[in-house]
């Protein structure tokens, strides 16, 4: 088994794109830091989100059915920080512009984008759960990006290539 230490610091050495996932409904509305989010399928098109169980407000993610997966742009990590923090969930609302697309899940206006989804399977895998999700709308926004890499913040521009 490979020690959870050396896990982390080699998993710290991917970049990665920082997302807001947040939710609204009948269990009421909330939102996360996640930087464990990937396309599944373009047919459908589909993602994954990874959610730790431990978070008090995992259940209403699932109980709500749907989410917003909100990627940050390199503006955004004072929001990336407010969402990761131990504020409650109305507190953080308090933060950025909301606006909604097709399911009611908090769309942050200015996001690099929006990927609004119902949550059509969880699978529970050790702490986290794997929410996979289908994209009923989109919405982009044109800006950098917000990467996290080795611990910390980065910016990724689209002007630059590496070849």
């Amino acid at each position: 088994m490979v020690d959870v230490t050396d896990f982390k610091d080699a998993m710290a050495k991917l970049t990665t794109a920082v997302h807001v996932v947040t939710t609204d409904g009948v269990a009421g509305r909330h939102g996360f830091t996640a930087s464990a989010v990937c396309s599944v399928t373009d047919s459908p098109p589909t993602l994954l989100v990874c959610m730790n169980t431990k978070i008090g407000f995992y259940d209403n993610f699932r109980k709500n059915g749907v989410l917003m997966v909100n990627t940050l742009t390199a503006k955004q990590s004072n929001l990336s920080n407010i969402f990761a923090s131990r504020l409650n969930s109305d507190e953080r609302f308090t933060h950025g512009s909301w606006g909604v697309l097709t399911t009611g899940a908090p769309l942050l206006t200015d996001a690099l984008i929006g990927f609004d989804c119902h949550i059509k399977e969880v699978k529970e895998v050790g702490t986290h759960g794997v929410l996979i999700c289908e994209i009923v709308d989109i919405k982009r926004n044109d800006d950098d990006a917000l990467t996290y890499f080795n611990r910390s913040y980065h910016r990724t521009s689209g002007d630059t290539a590496i070849i």
